[in-house]
């Protein structure tokens, strides 16, 4: 790793291994007491490549040096499936929506709640939580830092208006390093947001 350049140092590589040692039954004990706070970022990679074999995780492997512009020499043999994927693990979001996932519930306000996933529907907002009787509208953001801008599609701007104290805008910040949730409900009232327009192009295809 180091004589291709990927790594500065045998130490990184080291650190790199000790994050996931906690995880696997060998000798090797690594962080284990760092366990649980690192755990998300196994889930993810199980979550998106768990049933790869050796010879497509070493793919992605390949394409991720060369998105970080590492000249290693290797020939990547991309499969369109696993390109696909591996673009989608470098979205922010999607790894802010799988924490929240796995940790919404130790939020107060959404303690002993059931998560509906609502994604899929494109409603503006990701999930709703049901906490007794009372329903919550939650919209994830990722934010790699501690600080840092979000953006609201126009749907979900429509429902927090909408929905009021009963949209919860939920950051994930610091993903880079340990993440937290921040809750944040009725966002409107608490942020001025700034429209932006944006332009879609139209493809016309006549048969």
């Amino acid at each position: 790793m180091v004589s291709l350049g990927i790594a500065e140092t045998t130490g990184v590589v080291k650190n790199r291994m000790d994050l996931f040692d906690p995880y696997f039954d060998n000798n090797r004990k690594g962080w284990w007491q760092k366990a649980e706070v690192y755990r998300f970022r196994k889930d993810l990679i199980d979550m998106m490549f768990g049933n790869e074999d050796v010879h497509s995780y070493a793919e992605i492997v390949k394409m991720l040096l060369a998105s970080e512009g590492k000249k290693t020499g290797i020939t990547i043999v991309e499969k369109p499936i696993v390109r696909t994927k591996f673009k989608r693990l470098q979205e922010t979001g999607m790894e802010a929506e799988n924490y929240f996932i796995l940790h919404f519930d130790k939020e107060e306000k959404f303690q002993g709640g059931l998560l509906t996933d609502a994604r899929i529907y494109g409603h503006g907002y990701d999930f709703q939580v049901d906490v007794q009787d009372h329903s919550y509208l939650a919209e994830v953001k990722g934010i790699r830092k501690p600080k840092g801008r979000i953006r609201l599609t126009a749907k979900e701007f429509e429902k927090a208006k909408e929905f009021q104290s009963d949209f919860i805008l939920s950051l994930v910040t610091n993903l880079d390093d340990i993440p937290k949730i921040v809750l944040i409900d009725n966002p409107l009232k608490h942020f001025e947001f700034k429209k932006i327009l944006s332009k879609m192009k139209l493809l016309n295809i006549e048969a």
